[in-house]
């Protein structure tokens, strides 16, 4: 019985052959919605994978880390605008801004803990925010369309659908080896015993403080990356995706999926965009032989009502999120 595979093993493999043939079922149906929004949620994935390195692991709770998801975007957004097309530029840009970013965020942010962290990088987000604000000359709270995709000296073509969903997917792959790895290396260890016991691993002889740094301006980085292909995907950028609420849904998507897993952040970001998804429609089908189709409609914006509850669930009766729930599962 216990060479069968875990309950928690087969889902994740399952969601990764579903995501591996998306593209075949896509181009049988010419469904092409579903490549839209998989193509999202497997970048959003990847900056929720990015989040959960430092929350996961290091319990270092940010609530802004969505802005390094804008400042990659707007590198590629800015660089395009300005008649900089190679994403052999555009994207190392973004890599860069973001983890220069990430590095002035977290040297003053690490310096306090609970939710004075929490407090001050909701500050420097809001603060990043208003100054995308303030970009006129690239839109300013409007947003910028960008017109043509980042150019690779046709080594892949961003503009095909097919082609940019695999690369996401392979770069999403990536991300969550490169995080397996790093939790469980040396470093990694030493960032979960900072979050366990700061003081003890100090009087140890572990300077704490560096090794979180250097997690923070890693997973800001990847966030960065994330916002360079969501840039490519939407073709536009815009404020929005800094603010503080697109923060809110990264830590959703990890704590849903499961905190301080590795595909964790996966389940959560497939979970709560495919809800996000499937809620309306559903609660309006419901709706709709019990009062009026204008009312069924009304009833579906606030489709929300029905989340909250699910979420709730969740957080209550799933310690772990979804994957602890799944590994559970076994031992019950």
């Amino acid at each position: 019985m216990s060479s069968l595979p875990s309950p928690r093993n087969v889902a994740v493999a399952g969601m990764l052959v579903v995501l591996v043939l998306l593209p075949v079922y896509v181009s049988l149906t010419g469904n092409l919605f579903l490549m839209t929004l998989f193509t999202r949620i497997i970048i959003l994935a990847i900056a929720a994978t990015s989040l959960n390195l430092i929350l996961g692991y290091g319990g270092m709770v940010s609530f802004g880390h969505a802005v390094y998801l804008g400042v990659g975007g707007y590198a590629v957004g800015i660089l395009a605008f300005e008649g900089v097309g190679s994403g052999f530029v555009q994207w190392p840009a973004a890599l860069v801004v973001s983890g220069l970013v990430a590095l002035l965020v977290g040297a003053l942010s690490l310096r306090t803990r609970g939710v004075y962290f929490i407090m001050i990088t909701l500050a420097f987000s809001q603060m990043i925010y208003f100054i995308a604000v303030g970009l006129d000359r690239y839109g300013g709270d409007d947003g910028q369309t960008i017109y043509r995709r980042s150019q690779f000296a046709g080594l892949i073509n961003l503009s095909n659908r097919t082609e940019l969903y695999y690369l996401c997917l392979a770069l999403l792959l990536a991300t969550i080896g490169l995080t397996w790895r790093i939790a469980n290396s040396r470093f990694g260890m030493v960032i979960q015993g900072s979050r366990a016991n700061d003081r003890r691993m100090q009087a140890i002889g572990f300077p704490t403080y560096r090794y979180r740094l250097v997690a923070f301006v890693i997973a800001g980085t990847i966030c960065g990356l994330a916002g360079a292909l969501l840039a490519n995907h939407t073709g536009f950028i815009s404020p929005a995706m800094m603010h503080w609420t697109r923060s809110g849904d990264l830590i959703v998507m990890v704590i849903l999926g499961g905190i301080g897993s590795s595909f964790g952040p996966l389940i959560g970001a497939v979970t709560l965009l495919v809800l996000e998804e499937m809620l309306p429609p559903l609660i309006r089908l419901a709706a709709a032989p019990l009062v009026e189709p204008q009312a069924a409609v009304r009833a579906a914006e606030h489709w929300q009502i029905v989340l909250g509850p699910l979420f709730l669930l969740v957080v209550l009766y799933a310690r772990g999120g979804i994957n602890g729930l799944l590994e559970s599962a076994r031992r019950g």
